[in-house]
């Protein structure tokens, strides 16, 4: 691993720690502090979503255009100043103000931060995508349990922590990053060659896969939308809440070991790694339909935590392996705005699911969309293999 790459690992781990003191805990303060319905706290969080897709596509393009480290200070500043406005006004409706400005500035640095991992450790493949994702999880497993510690005592210390963690993590990106971008910009300038003949081939490969990405996103997300308030109707404290994401990120970072000679021998295939992992998906969804105790939603997110272990970090890797050149930054932007439109039409659907129908027809319709997530994972590379047919077809002599 690259010196440089450290870097960008303990950048994205601060970046994330700050973030995981509020996003688990946001339809509890919706619905708890703000007296609104999981309706409405589906609605505000697809807010802060439908900004995050619109800043990941910006992120991506950014990056092709004027290099990492500029795309991720603007997302940086614009982060930090609406968090310093959330840190004095959280109440309603500035709350779903700044929120959404802070989801925009997220998506931003998302794409940035990926495609320059993929710039900086270019022969690492996978393995730089998931360090990344693993320095994503360190964030989640610290900050969550800080942040269930620091909510239970006071709310409004959530948001001047999760400030502080954002400055400290504009101070690493402002001295770090610039020497990286320009190096990444140098390589391009020298052997940019525009979009190639076979591209289209490879977007379509990828606009499958997201796909599939999306559904996985509209039932995960459910964890930081009905599930949590679900949990507080079973009179799960909201310290124990926060502590399923403090396992599931230390599973990840302490799983490594465990996962890495199971990739090897048994899913070396990138594609078998995602339909494995979204097949166990839908193992803990169905665990966590017959839960009503905190040890049952801690064995379904053991469970669920196998699974995205496989799945998140393969499909940034997958979408590295396509992009063409100088168009790395925009196919990040695309699984990233994937991901955060999955997060945006998750809480609402699930919100609307569970208000109107309850919480066991929720978890079957969420069994279902992986069931065919997993039919368009296992058909993703279809328009690759019929591109090198073609090619692979002689030419006739005209008569």
């Amino acid at each position: 691993m690259p010196k440089s790459f450290w870097l960008l690992v303990i950048g994205m781990a601060i970046n994330i720690t700050g973030s995981s003191f509020l996003w688990p805990l946001n339809s509890i303060y919706i619905h708890d502090h703000l007296g609104k319905t999981l309706s409405v706290a589906g609605v505000v969080l697809m807010l802060n979503s439908l900004a995050s897709v619109i800043g990941s596509l910006a992120g991506g393009t950014l990056y092709d255009h004027i290099g990492g480290y500029r795309a991720t200070m603007i997302g940086i500043v614009i982060t930090v100043a609406a968090l310093t406005g959330l840190t004095f006004w959280h109440g309603w409706p500035q709350y779903v103000i700044f929120l959404s400005l802070i989801g925009l500035g997220s998506g931003i640095i998302g794409p940035a931060m990926f495609a320059m991992a993929g710039s900086v450790w270019k022969n690492g493949g996978r393995k730089a995508y998931n360090a990344i994702y693993v320095a994503q999880n360190i964030g989640v497993a610290v900050g969550s349990a800080l942040g269930g510690a620091i909510a239970s005592y006071s709310f409004d210390y959530i948001f001047p922590a999760n400030l502080l963690m954002f400055i400290v993590f504009g101070l690493i990106a402002a001295f770090g990053y610039n020497k990286m971008s320009k190096e990444q910009l140098a390589r391009k300038n020298q052997g940019r060659t525009g979009i190639s003949s076979g591209t289209r081939s490879q977007l379509l490969a990828l606009i499958i896969l997201c796909t599939s990405y999306l559904l996985c996103w509209i039932a995960y997300v459910q964890w930081q939308a009905t599930i949590s308030a679900y949990t507080q109707k079973l009179h799960i404290s909201l310290h124990e809440y926060s502590l399923l994401w403090t396992l599931n990120g230390s599973i990840i970072v302490l799983g490594q070991p465990f996962l890495i000679p199971v990739t090897t021998k048994w899913l070396s295939n990138v594609k078998a790694q995602i339909m494995a992992g979204i097949a166990i998906f839908m193992v803990s969804f169905g665990v966590a339909s017959i839960a009503e105790q905190f040890q049952g939603f801690v064995a379904a997110m053991a469970i669920l935590t196998l699974g995205e272990m496989l799945v998140w970090p393969s499909v940034p890797a997958v979408a590295g392996e396509l992009a063409p050149k100088g168009r790395e930054g925009f196919y990040q932007g695309i699984v990233n705005s994937v991901a955060t439109a999955g997060r945006m039409i998750g809480p609402v659907i699930g919100g609307l699911l569970a208000d109107l129908y309850g919480m066991n027809v929720l978890f079957a319709v969420l069994i279902v969309l992986y069931a065919v997530a997993l039919m368009l994972t296992a058909a993703y590379n279809l328009p690759l293999k019929s591109k090198k047919a073609e090619q692979s077809v002689p030419l006739r002599k005209s008569c």
